[in-house]
């Protein structure tokens, strides 16, 4: 009897399932260093999937991704961050406040104190491998994209920071879609997570939940329908600002190809930039 051409390919597969039943991390995953996060995504963001992660203005998303971005450079992986929002000088600044648990305001005016400039100075001395790299948003639409997808040192993880940035030639919803079909296209034929931040239009005042919806990510369709994880990001105290409230934020996971729909609660530390888990936060 032949053997059927697909049988190796089940069988590994069927090895690579035992072998994380014994505690080893699946080689396709790259954690978010969101233990909650990555638990309910199966152990992180997963190489050939698209990522969209949504807000707001003034949620934190390009701060999140960041701050993704780092926690899965620190575990070992390749990444690179684009931003379209801001040089990667800024973006590096943030980088340190971030990590060294100090504010913006501080690294520019020079007032760090003595703790903190021991922190900082531990971050800027760090080896490269374990930093994301940054590089300003290319203006060459979805090809550039697809070359910064083979740059040395080529990435597992694309965070692009914002979907609103990959320049195209139709209308705003038209070229959304467009970047979104390319985006998820990087993923699949370069086999890397692909992880970009999108704006979410501005919501009508009289709706009772403010709360991210799937729906309200637009791009004629294209998110809801390609993308393989969706994550909304929102803060109560954006809207409603009430003692208690400061800090507080939600992940919501609105679409989930491999596994469930649910939300988690993140805290965001405004000064520092910097968001935790709230259920297993850093130490």
């Amino acid at each position: 009897m032949t053997r059927h051409d697909d049988e190796p390919r089940l069988a590994e597969l069927l090895r690579r399932t035992d072998a994380i039943a014994d505690g080893e991390s699946a080689a396709d995953n790259i954690p978010t260093g969101f233990p909650t996060l990555d638990r309910l995504l199966g152990g992180g963001l997963r190489r050939g999937d698209l990522i969209v992660l949504g807000g707001d203005v003034g949620t934190g998303k390009s701060a999140l991704a960041l701050a993704i971005a780092l926690r899965a450079a620190e575990a070992g992986n390749a990444v690179t961050y684009l931003s379209g929002e801001m040089s990667p000088s800024r973006v590096n600044e943030r980088l340190l406040a971030i990590e060294g648990r100090a504010s913006i305001d501080s690294l520019r005016s020079g007032t760090v104190d003595e703790e903190t400039r021991a922190s900082l100075g531990a971050v800027a001395l760090r080896k490269p491998h374990t930093l994301p790299v940054v590089r300003a948003m290319p203006h060459e639409g979805s090809d550039s994209l697809d070359a910064e997808a083979n740059r040395e040192p080529k990435p597992v993880l694309l965070v692009v920071d914002s979907l609103q940035h990959i320049h195209g030639s139709g209308a705003p919803a038209e070229n959304n879609a467009q970047a979104v079909l390319a985006l998820k296209e990087i993923a699949m034929r370069n086999h890397i997570a692909v992880l970009v931040t999108a704006h979410l239009p501005e919501l009508p005042p009289n709706r009772d939940n403010l709360r991210p919806q799937l729906h309200d990510f637009g791009a004629v369709g294209a998110i809801k329908q390609l993308a393989d994880v969706v994550l909304g990001l929102f803060r109560e105290e954006i809207y409603h600002p009430v003692p208690g409230s400061e800090g507080a934020a939600e992940l919501a996971i609105l679409k989930n190809r491999h596994g469930p729909t649910t939300y988690i609660d993140l805290y965001f530390y405004k000064q520092w930039l910097r968001f935790e888990d709230m259920v297993d936060p850093d130490r």
